[in-house]
This record gives C-alpha cells, sequence and structure tokens, in this order.
C-alpha cells in the first residue's frame, strides 16, 4: 500500500508544494468513459452520480467554511471565463494521509466501497427530503448509481442522482478533514477509544472520501444540487496543499442532479480501471446497497452473417445445377452496455415468517459457496440498545480441518448499512470454538471504517457477540430435539470436539454447552447419550455423576474400576476422546450434580455397613502396611477398597493427581521430559481386595513370615499386574514380563512332569526295543495261584 512519509511532505511544503496553474482545470479528456460513443449508442447519456453522505451534506449546517480561501483567478474557458477559487486545506496532508493508509484502511481496494456508500447516503438523503421537500426530485431521474472503469486511460467515474451539494457544502464538507483540524480528528479518535464509544469517522469527518487518493493522482467532483441553479467542479491532487472549485459552464457536462467523481489513478494502480474487476469489487463490497449499481461492461451475442462460397468446391460434370443456397457463419457481435451488478437483494432484511426454508439454503450455497443444504439457521433482528439483523447457519460438515481450531475463519460476514466490512475475524463475534457458524451481520451502528481494533474495544461489538452467541446456541439446541435424530449425530461428529473446547474456554456459556454434549456409558456403549438422559436414569440416592476416561469403550468397560459399580446397576460415562477429560472437569457440575472421577481414591459408593468396613480395615491394616513397605515410594498409601469384586488389586489415582489416561497424553505432549509426570507417579493409591484369595493368602503370609520371598515377589507382581489393568504403563515392560514367566514356571512346576524327563524323552532313539516273550501257564477259572 502507497504511504506518503512525513519527510517527502515537509519537502513538498517547503518546495511550494505542487504547481497549480491560476486558470481554469482543464476539461475531462475526450476519452473519459461518460463520452464514449458506446454509452449513448444503448443508455440515456443524462444519467449521473452524485457523491453525498447523509452526514456530510446537511443542509442548514450551523457550522461555516473552515478551509481558508487562497486566491481566485480568472482564465478564458470555450470563449467565457470561469473563475476559478482556490483554496487552502485546514488539515495538513501528511497527516491525513498517514492516517489513512495506515490507521484506518488495511488494503487500497476499500476506496470503492467508501464512496459507493457516500452516493448511497447521497440517495438516501434525496429520498428522505422529498417527503417533505417534492420540489428536490422534480427532475424525473432514476434514484441509481453508475460505475465507468477506462482501463487504457486509468480513469474510474463514480456517478450517482443523489442529493448533490452547492458551493457552500463543497468547501465544508471537501475542504477540510475536520472541523478543527487534524488534531481534533486524532484527538476524537483517541477520546472515542478509550471510552468505548462509536468511532463513525466516515459520517463525521468525512474520511471516506479521502480514501478515493489511496489510488488516485487526482480526483475531480462535480455535482449539482437541487438547491442551486449551478454546477460545480471541486478538483484536488494527492499530496497537494490546496484545491480548487469552478463553475461548470460545458453544456455536455451538465448534471440534472447529484455529482460525479472522476478518479485518475496512479500509475500502479491503473489495474483498478479494468470493469471487470470494478464489477467484482461492487459484487464483494456493495452487492447488497438498496439502489441499483450499474457497471458499465463489455457484452455480445451471436448473430449469423453471409459468406462466400469456397472457389474450390466445383461442380461435378454432368451434374444438374440445383437452386443456389447462400452459405452463413456465426460470429459474436461486442458492445459496450450498462448492466445491474447488484441484483441479489439482502435476504436479512425482510421478514423470517415470508423467507421459505428453500430461500435461506438457496441464500446460503450462494453466499459461502457450498453445495450442501445447512443443518439449520436462524433469522432474527435485535432491537434496543443495539440494533442488527442476521442470518445464521450451521453447516453440515467441516471443511476438513475440525482438529485445527484455532484458525482465523471467513465465515462470518460483516456488513454496515448492508455494506460489506469484513470476513477477516479471529474471536471478535464470535468464539474460537463456534467458529463453524457462518453467516451474515449486518448492523446500522458500526462504522464503515470499522478496524480490527475497533471490534476489539467496541461496546457495541461486545453486545453483538453475546446475542449472535446465544441464538447460535438456540440453533443448536434446536437440532438436538429435532424429531430427526440423526441431524444430531451428524452434527455432533462433526463439531462435538468444537462444544468440548468451549468448555475449557468459554466458563459464561457452561450451562449452554453441557446440555448438548454427548458421552457413551456403561449402559450405552452403541449410542451417546446426553447429560439430561443420564440425570434422569440416576439412582433415587446416587448424588453424583460418574466417569472414566479412557482410550477406548472396550478399554473402558473392562476396566476393574467398574466392578462394584456394575453391580449396583450405577451408570458411568465413558470418556473416550482425550478431550473429554479436561472439558468435564472444567464443568464441574451439571444440575447440582458433580462429576466424579471413579479411577481416583475415595470412591465413594454409599456402602451399605460402615462397621463392618471399619472392622475389615483394622484386620488388613497391618497387611497394608507391610504392603506399602516393600512397594516404597512407587505409592503413596495402601488401602483396603470398595469398589472392588471380582479383582484382587487396582492402582487408583490421587485425589489431586493426574487419573491414567491423563498422565498418558502428558506423556506424549512432554515427550522428552518426564520430571512433570514423575511427580505424579507418587500420588497413585493401591487398593486391595480384601475378599480375593491371593490377597487372604498375603494376608496369611503377613501374619506367618514377614520375610518370605515368594510372598514379596507376589507383591511385586501383583502391584505390575495392578499398574496395566488400571491402565498406567509400566517403566520396564521386560521385567514385568520376566516376572510373570517365573510365576508361570512356579505354578507349573512338576504339574505335568519334570522338564527335564520331557527333555530326555525327545533325546530318546525312536527304534524299537525288543522284548522276549513270557510264558504264562493256564490257570482255570475260580482257582488262585
Amino acid at each position: 500500500m502507497h504511504r506518503l512519509s512525513r519527510r517527502s511532505v515537509s519537502g513538498i511544503f517547503r518546495n511550494g508544494g505542487f504547481h497549480h496553474r491560476n486558470a481554469v482545470v482543464s476539461s475531462l479528456s475526450s476519452t473519459s468513459p461518460l463520452n464514449h460513443p458506446e454509452a449513448e449508442r444503448k443508455t440515456d447519456n443524462k444519467r449521473y452520480s452524485s457523491f453525498a453522505s447523509s452526514k456530510f451534506y446537511a443542509s442548514g449546517s450551523s457550522f461555516t467554511p473552515l478551509a481558508r480561501r487562497y486566491e481566485s483567478t480568472a482564465a478564458a474557458s470555450d470563449s467565457s471565463s470561469v473563475p476559478v477559487e482556490k483554496y487552502e486545506y485546514q488539515a495538513e496532508v501528511s497527516r491525513l494521509m498517514d492516517l489513512i493508509v495506515n490507521s484506518l484502511y488495511s488494503n487500497k481496494e476499500v476506496f470503492l466501497r467508501e464512496l459507493i456508500s457516500n452516493a448511497s447516503d447521497a440517495l438516501d438523503k434525496l429520498r428522505f427530503l422529498s417527503v417533505t421537500q417534492p420540489e428536490l426530485s422534480k427532475d424525473a431521474v432514476e434514484l441509481d448509481i453508475r460505475i465507468q472503469a477506462d482501463k487504457d486511460n486509468g480513469i474510474i467515474t463514480i456517478t450517482d442522482t443523489g442529493i448533490g451539494m452547492t458551493h457552500q457544502e463543497l468547501v465544508e464538507c471537501l475542504g477540510t478533514i475536520a472541523q478543527s483540524g487534524t488534531a481534533k480528528f486524532l484527538k476524537a479518535l483517541k477520546d472515542s477509544k478509550d471510552a468505548g464509544a462509536d468511532n463513525n469517522l466516515i459520517g463525521q469527518f468525512g474520511v471516506g472520501f479521502y480514501s478515493a487518493f489511496l489510488v488516485s493522482d487526482k480526483v475531480a467532483v462535480a455535482t449539482k444540487s437541487p438547491k442551486s441553479d449551478k454546477q460545480y467542479v471541486w478538483e484536488g491532487e494527492a499530496n497537494a496543499s490546496t484545491y480548487t472549485i469552478r463553475e461548470e459552464t460545458d453544456p455536455e457536462k451538465l448534471l440534472p442532479r447529484g455529482t460525479r467523481i472522476t478518479l485518475y489513478l496512479k500509475r500502479d494502480d491503473k489495474k483498478f480501471a479494468d470493469p471487470e474487476r470494478v464489477q467484482k469489487l461492487v459484487k464483494n463490497y456493495s452487492q447488497f446497497v438498496s439502489f441499483p449499481i450499474y457497471t458499465w461492461q463489455e457484452k455480445g451475442y451471436t448473430k449469423e452473417v453471409e459468406v462466400d462460397d469456397d472457389p474450390s468446391e466445383a461442380k461435378k460434370d454432368g451434374e444438374e445445377e440445383q437452386t443456389e443456397k447462400k452459405k452463413t457463419k456465426k460470429v459474436v457481435e461486442r458492445y459496450w452496455d450498462w448492466e445491474q451488478t447488484n441484483e441479489t437483494q439482502p435476504l436479512w432484511l425482510r421478514n423470517p415468517k415470508e423467507v421459505t426454508t428453500e430461500e435461506y439454503n438457496e441464500f446460503y450455497r450462494n453466499t459461502f459457496n457450498e453445495y450442501l443444504d445447512p443443518l439449520a439457521s436462524t433469522h432474527f433482528t435485535t432491537e434496543g440498545e443495539v440494533e442488527f439483523r442476521s442470518v445464521l447457519y450451521v453447516p453440515t460438515m467441516t471443511p476438513g480441518q475440525d482438529d485445527k481450531l484455532d484458525l482465523k475463519t471467513k465465515n462470518i460476514r460483516l456488513y454496515v448499512k448492508r455494506v460489506f466490512i469484513s470476513n477477516d475475524f479471529d474471536g471478535e463475534l464470535f468464539p474460537r470454538y463456534l467458529s463453524f457458524i457462518k453467516g451474515v451481520v449486518d448492523s446500522n451502528d458500526l462504522p464503515l471504517n470499522v478496524s480490527r481494533e475497533i471490534l476489539q474495544e467496541s461496546r457495541i461489538v461486545r453486545i453483538m457477540r453475546k446475542r449472535l452467541v446465544k441464538k447460535a446456541f438456540d440453533m443448536i439446541l434446536g437440532i438436538s430435539m429435532s424429531e430427526n435424530k440423526d441431524d444430531y449425530v451428524t452434527f455432533w461428529e462433526n463439531y462435538g470436539k468444537h462444544l468440548k473446547l468451549g468448555c475449557i474456554e468459554d466458563h459464561d456459556n457452561h450451562k449452554r454447552i453441557a446440555p448438548l454434549l454427548r458421552f457413551f456409558s456403561s449402559q450405552s456403549e452403541d449410542e451417546m447419550i446426553g447429560l439430561d438422559e443420564y440425570v434422569e436414569n440416576m439412582k433415587p440416592d446416587q448424588n453424583d455423576i460418574y466417569y472414566i476416561a479412557s482410550e477406548s469403550v472396550t478399554s473402558a468397560k473392562n476396566t476393574p474400576f467398574l466392578e462394584k459399580l456394575l453391580e449396583k446397576d450405577l451408570e458411568v460415562l465413558f470418556l473416550v476422546d482425550p478431550i473429554d477429560e479436561v472439558a468435564i472437569q472444567n464443568l464441574k457440575l451439571y444440575k447440582d450434580k458433580k462429576f466424579v472421577d471413579i479411577t481416583k481414591e475415595d470412591l465413594d459408593l454409599g456402602v451399605e455397613s460402615e462397621e463392618k468396613l471399619t472392622e475389615v480395615k483394622q484386620e488388613f491394616g497391618k497387611t497394608c502396611d507391610w504392603i506399602k513397605k516393600r512397594l516404597g515410594d512407587k505409592v503413596a498409601s495402601v488401602q483396603v477398597s470398595n469398589r472392588l469384586s471380582a479383582s484382587p488389586c487396582v492402582l487408583a489415582a490421587g485425589k489431586f493427581g493426574w487419573s491414567a489416561n491423563m498422565e498418558r497424553l502428558m506423556k506424549a505432549h512432554h515427550a522428552g521430559n518426564s520430571s512433570h509426570v514423575d511427580f505424579m507417579k507418587s500420588r497413585r493409591v493401591f487398593e486391595i481386595n480384601p475378599d480375593h484369595p491371593i490377597i487372604t493368602s498375603l494376608h496369611a503370609a503377613c501374619k506367618n513370615d514377614l520375610e518370605n520371598e515368594d510372598a514379596l515377589r507376589a507383591i511385586d507382581l501383583l502391584y505390575d499386574a495392578a499398574l496395566v489393568s488400571s491402565g498406567f504403563t509400566p517403566d520396564n515392560p521386560a521385567q514385568l514380563g520376566g516376572k510373570i514367566y517365573e510365576m508361570m514356571g512356579m505354578a507349573l512346576s512338576n504339574k505335568w512332569g519334570s522338564p527335564l524327563d520331557a527333555q530326555q524323552i525327545r533325546q530318546q532313539p525312536q527304534t524299537p526295543e525288543t522284548v522276549e516273550a513270557e510264558i504264562v501257564e493256564t490257570v482255570e477259572a475260580g482257582t488262585q495261584k
């Protein structure tokens, strides 16, 4: 983007600025787009445009001209003397250009958006004033905007038929940047930011017009107000400290009403004078302006023309002559004509009761280049402190980047007074986890030159964000309550992770997010359930929502932590997504029910007899101390378990420690740095089942022989087995395998014969042994030998 340095401007001022001839500024080039013969062939060349903001050009303005008249000269033009008045800008050009280029606009192409918006305001004001002053619109001229681009000469002309300006209004509106210079402009900008107020710089100071100098060396404004009999021309150049105003006397250039802005583009910016690019910019930024916008476009139609016969095709001898038929071919005839560019009417301005589902879906597909209909849509208008209109959609599927939730999206198109402002947002209108929502937001309260800083600091934007988020959740809740259950299944498959991320990032909306979450459970392994359904199925005396985090449903349902809960018919949620555990921990409560991890110590399952449990703990107290002494720092403590029925032991996580699933994730996250994980290892609790035969055998060994090697090795193997069955990863898998093989050898020893005997049998020769016959005497039945 072009930037004018302060040093270069200072040099211009020292050298007297750019040279201004004390004569009439030369007439527009005869090759100007409005003088093309093609333009006169098919359209009325009396259609003009106007540049006038309803805030700029208020009639009866109370403030006086602020630009200082510099000089007045006269020169001959078309055999008539036309006075040219020269004025000096009140605000410094260097600070103005620095502000426009670096602060207000991030790209040059917005100049067309700003000028079209001002023209639309001029048309709006004329329509408004004509209600009480019909004489203002006595000329039967249609209310429209016309844009013509001359690619060869680098000229763009923007014409509208709005209210126009008088001589005094030209000086007041285009002769000064701010009512008391640039200093006040900058001070007002800073004060409004500090107060969080609306920074409507366009309407208050006229900065929108000066965006034309982003791409132009020279700008000419020809304007005719219905309040005046004369037409005036304002001309100014980039980097100049003065401008001129003269009366238009050329009959061919007179306007019945309105304003025509002619931009003489800089050498590097003549690309903007391409008619196709102009049309594209209009469609992008000003598609929904309420007045028709026409652009000068090349068109063509097909017609047939006669062609001469090919002399090589001679008639054959003896052939009878046939009736001659004229040969033709199709050619494309090119011509230039006006083409309406903003044919699409803004759907969000219509009454929602009058818009069909097919129209919403068609608007969605056309606006966001989608080929599938959305899952849901909502159309609403917010009134009161902040007014805006919006249409929001939930897409059917993600664009294939569902794991990259932090990417900026272009899913929300922000309009101000139906003028497109931006679709590049990073959490200003929607939080990151709702970035999949697509839609249109149109506000009348935001300024046209809204910037990232204004979006972040504006109180209006904060209010808009809250209401947009609420409407988005209402739309998603509607999908979850729909009779078609498959719609929410589709939604959850695509956007479930987004909502879980919302549990972590957006504490203010937990009550809206929680009912939308879905999980598998011990009683629903094939179909996900919501938290409302879980609460409805809770036992009368159940106070907590139980869950377990694991790699998969299969590993979760086979864990020993579930044994006692399944006996009591208590449902347990299976958190099998890596983000699930963190999301649930951030929720903490749902409908006053606390989330409880069944893999943590001190699990309360409502034991029937506290006295019996106390007796068991006292009986096995010495055994627990013995096992703790053997395991050492591997565990924080050894306790009698109340959650086991079939397994001999389990390794529970500390109350404030990591679960096995979290430890696995943290190991993957902190690869190469095990200090965090090593600290949490010492927080594990080894729980034993006093009713299991292995534990009763160790209990007997504790009473009889504390130093028994077999018993001590059994404790080590028991710990390693609990480590694996509880979801933890052993530090030395090979050592664990060796212990298992050793125990297997002890168990299988001499059970099917000695290993040595078996080896000897395998090594014996396979030849049969010779056996001598034995003679057995015959004994009669019933006799004994």
